[in-house]
């Protein structure tokens, strides 16, 4: 009965937790680590789903960037490593949508006065069995207020369900949806933001409440969007070499032989460490680490 109050209190907290907004990051054509890692020190009523939420991260990146804190009881005035740093994903143009599917993070790119910039926000994306795919895709279709028409696989898992599920409070699309051009999967918002970071849907890629609405405001229909699955990033910041790495379970990936290309191709292997990559390999932390010499 305990732990059953400390759940249902830490799901209601979630819900009214004052999130931080999302920025806008500009970068160079050379320089490709955006944001700074913050700290935050605990109260007995914080959880790292509402320090994630707060932050606008997943439940994923706070718990790999701080693997001995408890997840759910850290405790009062505990350090916490706060993730908002990233390493942008290795793709030829950064353009439109671009969603990291190992890390969790989907990144927007836009143009403003000839400058590239980028906003990027946490996501909950599909369960074994059923993943969200990779590949290019366009928007077809921008949603308000999107009613939910379940698919025969769900009502088969649970035949209680009404086949359409109006918008409102009990509506798992939330209330914004972009809806890609392999129309079964959308980018919407969520009726249970502590999925964010989470593998948790039917395949759809979910936002938390307040983000989508962001998202649905920048986004055209039309506008490109590229799903990825790069559990190892490669940047630079002030010519010092970084790498990120994500722990991605549903992959067999070899992230040594990944890196290493990934390094070379960049011209990059001659100007890092070998015990910091080893060590940043190891760890798995999902920030980006310093590997330079």
């Amino acid at each position: 009965m305990h732990v059953r109050i400390i759940v249902v209190t830490m799901i209601l907290t979630l819900l009214l937790v004052p999130p931080v907004c999302a920025q806008v990051y500009s970068f160079g054509e050379h320089d490709t680590v955006i944001g700074s890692i913050k700290k935050h020190t605990t109260t007995n009523e914080e959880s790292l789903i509402e320090i994630a939420r707060k932050y606008d991260l997943g439940f994923n990146e706070i718990a790999d960037a701080n693997p001995d804190v408890d997840a759910f009881v850290p405790g009062d005035g505990v350090k916490v490593i706060v993730p908002t740093r990233w390493t942008l994903p290795n793709v030829p143009l950064y353009r439109g949508i671009v969603i990291n599917l190992s890390e969790m993070r989907l990144y927007y790119f836009f143009q403003k006065h000839k400058s590239i910039l980028v906003k990027t926000f946490p996501i909950g994306i599909g369960t074994e069995g059923n993943n969200t795919p990779i590949g290019d895709f366009t928007v077809i279709e921008k949603i308000v207020k999107p009613s939910w028409y379940v698919p025969e696989s769900i009502l088969k898992e649970n035949p209680a369900l009404p086949m359409v599920v109006p918008p409102g409070p009990e509506n798992p699309l939330g209330s914004h949806a972009l809806r890609l051009s392999l129309s079964t999967i959308l980018i919407h918002g969520t009726n249970r933001p502590f999925g964010i970071g989470r593998r948790v849907s039917h395949g759809c890629i979910r936002l938390y409440p307040e983000d989508i609405p962001k998202l649905f405001k920048l986004v055209s229909t039309g506008a490109q969007v590229k799903i990825i699955r790069q559990p190892v990033k490669i940047g630079v910041e002030n010519k010092n070499v970084y790498m990120e790495v994500h722990r991605d379970n549903d992959l067999d990936f070899d992230y040594f032989d990944e890196a290493v290309k990934l390094l070379q191709k960049n011209k990059l292997l001659k100007n890092i460490s070998t015990e910091k990559f080893y060590w940043a390999l190891k760890e798995k932390k999902g920030i980006p680490v310093n590997i330079s010499h």
